[in-house]
């Protein structure tokens, strides 16, 4: 008999009970007794050499003494990154210029540190990539505080797809609720108004391209001219928040980056810096600081144009609506 007591990924198998009290006799237990730890669960376990039974969940399988813990769900997160939907190419597609310049790297810009095939950059029209995101899974009873992160792909129809370039996102976490959030280097990131039920048994989309999909905060997402809702964009300097005018402000680091860049060789103003910037919030491969098609104009126009803007004042400042992880 097996008494299973899963208390915070705590796993305890008893492996023989009397009529009046549970013992556990010494010819019954494993030297084997291990602990281990599989995304945010840890399990400690001793194996009873006596137990042939088998028990299955959707998470955890024993079967004779073994246990073979599946910590992983299937997700499908839906995104629209609004730098790459400004002027797009194609109705209801995100432009995907930094993969036809050849820019994007195959070593994601997150922490993870994640990598790709270049191959995965040849393919063409909707599930063409578009860039790098990250997506982290935030406690239903928290969601500050962090049980998983990792780097994904984002296609021009949305899609956000494993590094392969084409399979649904395996995220390592027991199936469960969790909050959903998705970032990017220089848009504000998203999360997800409620936790999600997760699974590991089928792949759950998460659309945050629906302008009725609930999300956390108000206005975290802007509203593209199709009616589809898409990530901030203009944060070009990673401190959560989009700012035109004043201390702090987003439109300077593009400035001071062209004047820097030592290709520039006359420091002209209207010069564009080629290449995969932080400085580049359309992501068509160039950083503009002024002239036509520049980036400070996309950061100027969010500014104006905010909902909580009431008053169009320059200096207004766009936040963030993910909370900051513990």
């Amino acid at each position: 008999m097996i008494h299973n007591i899963y208390n915070i990924g705590l796993l305890f198998l008893l492996t023989s009970v009397n009529l009046n009290a549970q013992t556990i006799e010494k010819f019954s237990i494993d030297s084997g007794g291990r602990s281990t730890t599989t995304g945010n669960i840890q399990i400690t376990y001793t194996l009873g050499e006596v137990n042939v039974q088998e028990i299955n969940t959707p998470s955890v399988s024993i079967s004779e003494g073994f246990i073979n813990a599946a910590f992983r769900i299937l997700i499908n997160p839906t995104v629209f990154l609004q730098g790459p939907s400004l002027i797009p190419t194609t109705n209801g597609l995100m432009n995907d210029a930094l993969r036809e310049n050849g820019s994007i790297p195959t070593t994601s810009p997150y922490e993870d540190n994640a990598s790709c095939n270049a191959s995965i950059f040849n393919v063409t029209g909707n599930n063409a990539i578009v860039d790098w995101v990250w997506l982290e899974l935030r406690s239903e009873n928290n969601n500050q505080r962090l049980i998983n992160g990792r780097s994904a792909l984002v296609q021009r129809d949305g899609d956000i797809v494993d590094v392969d370039g084409v399979s649904s996102v395996i995220m390592q976490a027991a199936p469960t609720n969790y909050f959903v959030v998705v970032k990017h280097r220089n848009h504000l990131g998203v999360m997800s108004s409620a936790a999600i039920n997760l699974s590991d048994l089928s792949t759950t989309t998460v659309d945050f391209t629906d302008n009725s999909f609930s999300t956390f905060g108000n206005n975290a997402q802007v509203i593209l001219n199709s009616g589809d809702t898409a990530l901030w964009s203009g944060d070009t300097n990673g401190d959560d928040s989009i700012i035109f005018s004043g201390g702090n402000n987003d439109v300077n680091p593009i400035k001071d980056f062209i004047l820097a860049d030592p290709n520039n060789i006359l420091s002209f103003i209207t010069y564009a810096s080629v290449g995969y910037l932080f400085q580049d919030i359309d992501l068509d491969g160039l950083a503009k600081f002024s002239g036509a098609l520049n980036d400070s104009n996309v950061i100027k126009d969010n500014i104006l144009n905010h909902p909580g803007n009431f008053l169009n004042l320059p200096t207004f400042t766009i936040n963030t609506t993910v909370p900051p992880k513990q």
